[in-house]
């Protein structure tokens, strides 16, 4: 700072003697009064450029004091961290040699247990005059003695028991060798006919551009199969009560003779609320055809559910009735209740109705229903043990099981096959309908296509292409099928007003 004043002063005097020095030429060449004005003009300019200088000399100071500044509350706050970072430091420090010591007094105190048992063990040695191997030979010989006592009293309890209940383990061996009869073969098919009276109707049921099989399929959820074969047309679906709909509704079609998506809907309607009467007069007609008269009227709707269901093939609803005829059958022959035998074969499969709704298995599921709705303890017991999945405790319940097994065991009754194949099929149906926004899921064409109904108003064509794409990965995931399966997301908006 010294040496810019000192600059500063030699400028402003070097300034000066020039104005003094030209001041005093023009005095000699113009008049005094000229060089007098020249001369007040030079100081003017002289006392500018000293004003600048010293303006910026303290501009200069004021920058040098403020980095002055913040360079000493920079040392300042290096200061404090070394300061704070020495004791943490101090402190870990501390803490590892507190954890030194405690570890060095649990090893001590770990040899101090030590050799305290072994000074235990000896004195248990020298007060019983045994080493341990001995106490140990010893012992085990006195468990293995009173093991056997004990087995030879149960197994004597055991002779005892089986000599007092040896009738009812009699009638027991003779319901197993029953199980060995064959009867006449019933099974349930996927594909159901429909005759028309001339070939002219399949071009109505196709209609213009294939709209109404499409609205047929859409609104049914069933594949319609139309080939060369004359006068017949084909209605395929794994869910048989979703066929039986459509077979209604298409034959209702046909008998009208009007067919376009809008009637497709009423009819479908309709034949909706006719197959549910028929399930419930089914349910009727099945518990008079068993003689069980007070049943409870629950129980007759959910048997009338089970008429359009299948296991493994077989009709379940006739599989009862079959079941409870048998159960009969045998039951007079063994000098039992009979009316009993066949309130329990009826009731076996009950649950059947409700798996698709309720979680487990169905022999639970039906012996709570059965609970529920007022039946005896040895119904309910039959029900639930049927499948070996609670402890069979009576009579009746193994009963239960012969006309079960010799049901759904005789040849041709059942096929694994099919089952497999609903199974799948279902399967499809309940991925797809897992996605948000879904409608209505059918599987179709034997399980080649799965056609997914969602909502217009929560599922844009954007989502829709990402809803096909999950499904497609899912059952690639999860299912072993041959071929290919299609995804088809359908996403269908109307506008419907009434002129009046």
């Amino acid at each position: 700072m010294d040496g810019a004043d000192g600059l500063l002063s030699a400028i402003v005097t070097v300034l000066l003697l020039g104005v003094a020095t030209g001041g005093f030429l023009l005095s000699k060449r113009i008049g005094r009064h000229q060089a007098r004005a020249l001369l007040e003009q030079a100081n003017t300019d002289a006392e500018q450029i000293r004003s600048r200088a010293v303006a910026e000399q303290a501009e200069e100071r004021a920058l040098l004091d403020s980095r002055r500044s913040d360079l000493e509350h920079r040392e300042q706050r290096m200061t404090e961290r070394e300061r704070r970072i020495d004791e943490e430091a101090n402190r870990l420090f501390a803490v590892r040699d507190k954890g030194d010591e405690r570890a060095a007094l649990l090893e001590q105190r770990a040899a101090e247990l030590d050799r305290m048992e072994e000074e235990r063990l000896a004195i248990l040695e020298a007060t019983a005059a045994l080493s341990a191997d001995d106490a140990k030979a010893a012992l085990v010989a006195e468990v293995r003695n009173q093991a056997k006592r004990e087995a030879v009293l149960i197994a004597r309890a055991i002779e005892q028991d089986a000599r007092k209940n040896g009738e009812a383990r009699a009638r027991k061996v003779i319901t197993l060798a029953i199980q060995r009869l064959a009867s006449q073969q019933t099974s349930e098919s996927v594909v159901s006919a429909v005759h028309l009276p001339t070939d002219d109707m399949k071009g109505r049921i196709i209609g213009r551009e294939g709209r109404n099989i499409r609205a047929f399929e859409a609104v049914t959820g069933v594949n319609l199969i139309i080939d060369d074969t004359p006068g017949v047309v084909l209605l395929s679906c794994f869910d048989p009560v979703r066929r039986e709909v459509g077979r209604l509704t298409l034959e209702k079609l046909v008998l009208d003779g009007r067919i376009h998506p809008h009637r497709i809907e009423e009819v479908f309607d309709t034949s909706r609320s006719e197959v549910d009467q028929l399930c419930v007069r089914a349910g009727e007609d099945a518990v008079a055809d068993v003689g069980v008269t007070d049943l409870h009227q629950e129980l007759v709707i959910l048997l009338g559910q089970l008429r359009y269901r299948t296991s493994y093939g077989q009709n379940v609803l006739a599989h009862l009735v079959e079941s409870a005829h048998l159960a009969g059958i045998m039951a007079a022959e063994l000098g039992m209740d009979v009316a009993l035998m066949k309130r329990c074969a009826l009731l076996h499969d009950i649950g059947k109705a409700l798996t698709h709704e309720i979680e487990g298995s169905h022999a639970l599921i039906g012996a709570e229903i059965a609970r529920r709705y007022g039946e005896s303890e040895d119904v309910v017991h039959a029900i639930e043990a049927h499948h070996n999945e609670v402890e069979v405790r009576t009579v009746e319940a193994v009963l239960t099981q012969a006309a079960d097994a010799i049901s759904g065991g005789r040849p041709g009754a059942r096929r694994d096959s099919l089952e497999a194949y609903v199974e799948r099929l279902q399967r499809l149906e309940e991925i797809a309908l897992a996605n948000e926004g879904v409608e209505k899921v059918f599987a179709m064409q034997a399980g080649r296509e799965v056609r997914v109904m969602v909502k217009p108003e929560e599922v844009d064509d954007v989502q829709a292409q990402v809803i096909a794409r999950d499904i497609a990965k899912q059952v690639e995931e999860e299912l072993t099928y041959p071929g290919q399966i299609r995804v088809t997301v359908i996403r269908e908006s109307r506008a419907t007003e009434t002129a009046r």
